[in-house]
């Protein structure tokens, strides 16, 4: 016990070495917890998906520099990522879940005509929308789109008009 009181500094200040030792088991847990957690994890897909990020990666630089109990705080951090597959499990069986958890995408235009009601609840200005329409389509003109989604993942996407002088395919 007293080698491992050494190695890892479980009770006051820890030494350079104790830390780098600390980061060392840190980093194997988190990339091991990362592949349990599944991909999901790391596309932040969701606000969820990216809250579990974050809190990870603040409760587990806590065991790194000694801040928290050392032990404990990998408990909470494998706890954190367990509830994160657990209720991405819930999400897959449940659509409901799934909607209250990562929510729902909005259709912010249609046929070149803007949702003011769906700008609103997304929080996404004039501006954000003719920004998504130049990138991705060259134009701010949003009569030449189709549909703009707000996606769940707060990502715009924008379909074009298609082109009238365009082939057919056969």
């Amino acid at each position: 016990m007293a080698l491992w009181r050494t190695l890892f500094g479980i009770t006051g200040d820890p030494s350079i070495l104790q830390m780098s030792l600390r980061a060392l088991i840190v980093f194997i847990l988190t990339l091991v917890l990362l592949r349990v957690g599944g991909r999901r994890s790391l596309g932040h897909r969701s606000a969820f998906d990216l809250c579990i990020t974050v809190l990870l990666g603040a409760v587990l630089s806590r065991a790194i520099v000694g801040a928290s109990p050392f032990f404990s705080t990998l408990c909470a951090g494998t706890t954190i990522v367990v509830l994160h597959r657990i209720i991405g499990l819930l999400s897959i069986w449940s659509p409901l879940f799934d909607k209250i958890v990562s929510g729902s995408a909005r259709i912010l235009v249609t046929d070149g005509i803007i949702d003011r009601h769906q700008m609103r609840a997304g929080l996404i200005t004039d501006t954000d929308l003719r920004e998504a329409v130049n990138k991705k389509m060259g134009t701010t003109d949003i009569k030449e789109v189709t549909k703009v989604v707000l996606e769940r993942n707060g990502e715009l996407s924008v379909f074009a008009k298609p082109d009238p002088n365009a082939p057919k395919p056969p």
